[in-house]
């Protein structure tokens, strides 16, 4: 990658997702030197009241207990091959979840967060969990979403969907190239729309630019797909495909939306295995 380190962050609830997740992150950065920053935010005793009924353990409480969980998440860590490019630091705040992740996305110059969902639990429930959610929506970093029985594959297929109404800012094109050179992945740009026509002005422009920047380099083709439902045509790519990540733009809120967060059916399964990859300008 471009710089000599990295800094990723992974809050933490010490869940088997939420070590899913760093698992998943120890791989894909296996490569680079990386300081992996393991954040864990409790809610301040004011910030609960307004939230919950429960009892909320003292300060000494809480703390002594995250300390004793971290203790416990460093020794497992050890499981880990030996990367000496690897370091790892633990935080513990208190506070709300998206205003202390801000805080530390600009304290520590974070590059990437990578957090863990648990998906739906039933086809009628949101996508993604509300934690995740806020932190995706809310929080200007490029974000690894690693759904909970999501395990580590080198992403060798990327698929990038778009409608091509979206000009692509040079950060969001060199964080694209960044994942697809470090990975040596093809990437995969689609197009879902109702039917086939032919593409606007802008959309043209859109296309050649995100063609141009990738260049010779980088392997990367287009394709289209014609389909009433997105979620159902990003379902059929993945499989047919064999798509490895979903690389996505948060300011495209039409896709966005729709493919992460919108009610779905049985039949969408993406969701439950396949990483996304959320950009922001």
């Amino acid at each position: 990658m471009a710089k000599d380190m990295n800094n990723i962050l992974i809050p933490t609830d010490f869940s088997d997702n939420a070590w899913n997740a760093l698992d998943y992150a120890v791989s894909f950065f296996k490569k680079e030197e990386c300081s992996f920053y393991l954040l864990h935010v409790s809610a301040s005793e004011m910030v609960a009241s307004g939230i919950t009924s429960e009892i909320i353990m003292s300060p000494f409480e809480e703390k002594t207990t995250v300390s004793k969980r971290f203790t416990d998440l460093r020794e497992k860590i050890k499981q880990f091959p030996t990367n000496k490019k690897h370091h790892f630091f633990t935080l513990h705040e208190y506070g709300y979840l998206v205003d202390t992740i801000r805080n530390i996305v600009a304290e520590k110059s974070i590059d990437y967060i990578v957090m863990g969902t648990k998906g739906a639990s039933g086809w009628k429930e949101r996508t993604i969990g509300s934690n995740t959610g806020d932190v995706i929506t809310k929080v200007k970093c490029p974000i690894l979403v690693i759904p909970e029985k999501a395990t580590y594959i080198k992403p060798i297929e990327i698929a990038f969907p778009t409608d091509y109404n979206l000009q692509y800012r040079s950060k969001v094109l060199n964080t694209i190239r960044t994942v697809v050179a470090t990975s040596d992945a093809n990437f995969r740009i689609l197009h879902i729309a109702k039917k086939e026509k032919e593409l606007s002005e802008l959309q043209k422009e859109n296309k050649n630019l995100l063609d141009d920047y990738l260049g010779d380099t980088l392997k990367h083709s287009f394709h289209f797909l014609s389909t009433a439902n997105i979620e159902e045509g990003v379902q059929s790519f993945v499989e047919s495909s064999n798509i490895n990540m979903i690389t996505m733009i948060a300011k495209n809120v039409n896709f966005f939306q729709r493919i992460l967060f919108r009610p779905t059916v049985e039949k969408i399964s993406y969701h439950t295995h396949i990483p996304f990859f959320v950009l922001h300008e």
